[in-house]
């Protein structure tokens, strides 16, 4: 009786070890690559996805607030502002890094830089340009701990002039797949500002669920007053149709 209890738990012991080493090989089986791809996916580098998007800002005091509609099918983006008032119906385009600005007493859209402020600490970029795969190139990386949780320290530098920041440093979660924390540098080496995210939502991807941010806290590093908050709610995956990344159209 007690020799095959002893088998018994011989096999469980085993098994638990197989399913250890089975997960830490298919971590490991993860490339720098691959990591970064997942965590632009979890920032809406996907294929149709819609969401609601509510910004707060503090800059020397002055507190601003802006609500929009953004809609993103692969590397191009499309966004609606609804509110407030003084600011409904201007929106932004972006398709092959190139980003055009249309308002309702425009004529014509005018191209606009990813690094133009939108509001507070917060560029065009931080909305409509979440590609890190494509835009930056990975420098080095090294295993890193934040916040109690295991995380790859990616340097990433720009591989176009195009691209919203010169040099990046992204902590994506080893298990989440998630990016977690940003810090921002220019050319020269120096941080301007730093970003936190969470993912509360949800989408799906091949029929599993997937985490899907829900907040982004973006501080500036010289002030350090200055921060603005985004909240990305309803997150809604549909056929979003090519017409409405069409620059021809904006202004329609």
């Amino acid at each position: 009786m007690v020799h095959k209890f002893n088998r018994q738990f011989l096999f469980i012991l085993e098994f638990i070890f197989f399913i250890l080493i089975f997960t830490f090989t298919a971590q490991a089986q993860v490339s720098p690559k691959e990591m970064l791809e997942k965590a632009d996916e979890a920032r809406g580098s996907y294929e149709g996805v819609e969401v609601t998007v509510t910004m707060e800002s503090n800059e020397l005091g002055r507190k601003q607030y802006r609500v929009m509609k953004v809609s993103e099918k692969g590397y191009n983006c499309f966004l609606d502002t609804l509110a407030p008032s003084n600011v409904k119906g201007q929106r932004i385009l972006m398709r092959d890094r190139n980003l055009w600005y249309a308002n309702p007493g425009l004529s014509k859209p005018v191209p606009v830089s990813p690094r133009q402020k939108l509001i507070g600490v917060a560029v065009n970029g931080d909305i409509v340009s979440t590609n890190y795969t494509r835009d930056y190139k990975i420098v080095s990386t090294q295993d890193s701990i934040l916040k109690g949780e295991d995380c790859t320290l990616m340097n990433l530098e720009a591989v176009d002039k195009r691209t919203t920041y010169d040099r990046i440093k992204y902590w994506i979660s080893k298990d989440r797949l998630v990016g977690v924390k940003g810090e921002f540098y220019t050319v020269s080496g120096k941080m301007f500002k730093s970003a936190t995210f969470e993912y509360n939502n949800k989408i799906t991807v091949n029929g599993k669920p997937r985490d899907f941010i829900s907040k982004a806290i973006i501080t500036s590093a010289i002030i350090k007053d200055d921060f603005t908050i985004i909240d990305y709610s309803k997150p809604v995956q549909k056929i979003i149709p090519d017409a409405l990344f069409n620059v021809n159209l904006l202004t329609k």
